[in-house]
């Protein structure tokens, strides 16, 4: 599990990014990069980390669960995945 601080700085982040969102869009389309260049670093959706919504792991994220690799066995495994069931053949 992550610790708790890269987690709730992950968290800052996106609420920085939904807060500016409209604002950096507008500067963008005008084309005003001096403007853009003061706001907040982190105001900016590259700076965002896919992470398990679980743990917090940033590294073998499956983008469409929203969990990592780890924990998508666990709880395939488990069967608290609907429709997902381990292979055999």
């Amino acid at each position: 599990m992550a610790k708790k601080s890269v987690v709730a700085r992950q968290a800052k982040r996106e609420a920085l990014v939904a807060k500016f969102a409209d604002k950096r869009a507008e500067l963008k389309a005008a084309g005003d990069y001096a403007a853009l260049d003061k706001l907040p670093k982190n105001a900016s959706p590259v700076r965002l980390k896919n992470r398990c919504q679980l743990t917090g792991r940033p590294k073998g994220y499956m983008r469409f669960f929203g969990i990592s690799r780890v924990m998508f066995r666990d709880m395939a495994l488990n069967g608290k995945i609907p429709g997902v069931k381990k292979a055999s053949w």
